[in-house]
């Protein structure tokens, strides 16, 4: 039997209504803005995973789904540098991509992960993210679109981890 750490329960700060709620909502409002162009959603792993399964069931269009690996944080801290462990499966050249990930924070990850999919020339790229948190921003980037904005507390669940556990809370929460 392996050892577990002993894990608190984190306070709940967004429960699952409300984040049921807001992401019919932004799929409503995905189907709008792409109602014309072909989709591809990218989701940034493994923190969106959850997130972007429940938002693609909301947007009622054809589309495609890949997703990328990067991270930055180890702990409750950034490390300051994006290391990003895998590509894409889809070629996006001349494709509309939806970047999608849980957490905007110091935009490290966006802007790198950004660049990089320019370099692969789509049509467009436009940016989902479930949490926003503008207190902690260090480099000038904003998503296109946001599912809640957070003040500067280290929150997990939905996707959102310490160390990789509390991914699988179906809340968003503050851990203390």
């Amino acid at each position: 039997m392996q050892n577990h750490p002993k894990l608190t329960a984190p306070k709940k700060l967004i429960d699952e209504e409300a984040l049921q709620n807001r992401i019919n909502k932004m799929g409503k409002e995905l189907t709008e803005a792409f109602s014309k162009r072909h989709l591809t959603v990218i989701a940034i792993s493994n923190g969106a995973t959850i997130f972007v399964a429940d938002l693609i069931r909301q947007i009622d269009l054809p589309m495609q789904l890949d997703s990328i690996t990067a991270y930055s944080y180890t702990g409750t801290e950034s490390s300051g540098k994006v290391k990003m462990l895998s590509k894409l499966k889809l070629e996006i050249k001349d494709r509309n991509v939806l970047l999608v990930d849980d957490i905007l924070d110091t935009g490290r990850t966006m802007k790198k992960i950004v660049d990089f999919l320019h370099t692969l020339k789509p049509a467009s790229v436009e940016t989902c993210v479930l949490l926003d948190k503008p207190s902690r921003r260090l480099i000038e980037i904003e998503a296109d679109y946001v599912g809640f904005e957070v003040p500067d507390l280290f929150v997990v669940g939905y996707g959102l981890d310490y160390n990789e556990y509390y991914r699988n809370l179906p809340y968003v929460g503050e851990l203390t």
